[in-house]
């Protein structure tokens, strides 16, 4: 079992920055493979950006990549989205998960994840 819990969010203008944490309880957060989704009102959960368990490969979203990074320390249980260039269009909720993996790992499909935390939000004024 895992639990996890996002912290970070803010309100922040157009082009400023945020970086989001994921702290993560648990001897074994080194084994899992770890996401961040979001979720912004009245439309459905989207996957944002992951990391594979050693942080050895990360992958993005189109609408974050270059902007975003995602990054992890296995030896202090966390995960981290730095978040740069924010636009409006990236208000929304933020969710971290973890992965106890699959094979073949989809990181960007929800059902892949087994943990989440209880989100944090992020609002971007123009």
């Amino acid at each position: 079992q895992v639990q996890l819990v996002e912290s970070g969010g803010g309100l922040v203008q157009a082009g400023g920055s945020l970086r989001l944490s994921c702290a993560a309880s648990g001897r074994t957060f080194s084994t899992y493979a770890m996401g961040w989704f979001r979720q912004a009102p009245g439309k459905e959960r989207e996957f944002v950006a992951a990391i594979s368990w050693r942080g050895g490969s990360t992958y993005y979203a189109d609408s974050v990549n270059g902007r975003f990074t995602i990054s992890r320390d296995n030896a202090k249980n966390t995960v981290h989205l730095q978040m740069n260039s924010l636009k409006p269009e990236d208000t929304a909720v933020y969710y971290c998960a973890a992965s106890n993996g699959r094979y073949p790992m989809d990181y960007g499909r929800i059902n892949s994840y087994d943990y989440w935390g209880q989100g944090t939000q992020v609002t971007v004024s123009s």
